[in-house]
């Protein structure tokens, strides 16, 4: 869902859409005169007027199939996550403490949606394109739906079981701060991809030619330079992901010397991998000015890389309590 999302983004087809019918919207253009109601009510809109004025009936439907397929997913995953849970539910299959925590994600799941909708509107009134605040709260909504049931699930696979054979504290503080500078590169990469800083600045290690790009102060007050200055929001970028270049292998180091479990040391070898994969997908991704399929990757590597860090971190949670106790 996150990829798709974000490949609706890249390809320019989350305007496409004009209209949120939850329920209506379920069915899409099915005959030609549909699809020409669709084309219309898209032309009334500030993406046709300004940048797509030459857009032909069917170039138009391959942006629409992307929008439509990202929100009937989202339904699906409504659907799929709702109907299990009440059987399970019902059936009195579902522990009690875990009923609020399954309910807070489906209630998430409908927010998300909501936010997304809220965010399409902000390209339809004055300028053909969303907001990038707005972009980013619905990626970061997005990763933390995901990184709440990934939190849940690995507590189900656990079970209550605590090792207590370690002689040395798991670095679990450490664990904490590499998830957290995970979390904080996706939501530097969501401004990254609602201003388009992406297309800018397409060299690599410099910035066309700078360490430092000119002009990352520019804007008043100071810090709207962070969330819309195209210089500072790729720089800003690049440090995190430079910040955890280092901090990822020393985490990995540490975990060794901790003689963690087995599933906590996988977890940070495929942290270590999923770093070296994604840092080379985002240089890849820049000095080839954002090709759609790479930067899908650079988009679901990321995903992968906060997978392994929270496998890691919830593992070393576990022992860090079966080391006190």
């Amino acid at each position: 869902m996150v990829v798709l999302g974000g490949v609706t983004r890249l390809t320019q087809s989350g305007l496409s859409m004009v209209e949120w019918q939850p329920v209506m919207g379920v069915l899409p253009p099915l005959t030609e005169s549909d699809w020409q109601d669709a084309f219309s009510a898209y032309q009334q809109y500030p993406e046709y007027r300004k940048n797509n004025q030459d857009m032909t009936l069917a170039e138009f439907k391959p942006i629409f199939w992307f929008e439509y397929a990202h929100r009937i997913l989202g339904r699906a995953i409504g659907l799929i996550f709702l109907i299990p849970f009440l059987f399970f539910w019902f059936g009195r299959r579902i522990p009690t403490p875990l009923v609020p925590k399954l309910l807070g994600v489906f209630c998430l799941g409908g927010l998300q949606g909501l936010l997304g909708w809220y965010m399409v509107k902000s390209g339809l009134v004055d300028e053909p394109h969303v907001s990038p605040y707005r972009l980013t709260a619905h990626l970061t909504l997005a990763v933390f739906i995901y990184g709440y049931m990934l939190w849940l699930v690995l507590g189900l696979i656990a079970g209550g079981k605590h090792k207590r054979s370690w002689s040395v504290a798991p670095p679990w503080r450490l664990s904490v701060c590499v998830t957290a500078l995970v979390g904080a590169m996706i939501i530097s990469g969501g401004f990254v991809a609602g201003t388009k800083a992406g297309f800018a600045f397409n060299t690599f290690p410099t910035m066309n030619g700078d360490w430092v790009p000119q002009g990352i102060w520019a804007l008043q007050p100071a810090w709207r330079n962070l969330f819309e200055n195209l210089a500072t929001v790729q720089f800003t970028h690049r440090i995190i992901a430079l910040v955890l270049a280092v901090s990822v292998p020393l985490f990995w180091l540490s975990v060794l010397l901790a003689s963690v479990s087995p599933p906590v040391r996988l977890a940070t070898h495929g942290l270590l991998v999923m770093l070296v994969v994604q840092i080379a997908l985002g240089i890849t991704t820049l000095i080839n000015t954002v090709p759609v399929s790479v930067a899908a990757l650079h988009q679901g590597g990321a995903m992968l890389l906060l997978t392994m860090a929270l496998w890691a971190t919830h593992g070393l949670l576990r022992e860090k309590r079966a080391f006190r106790s």
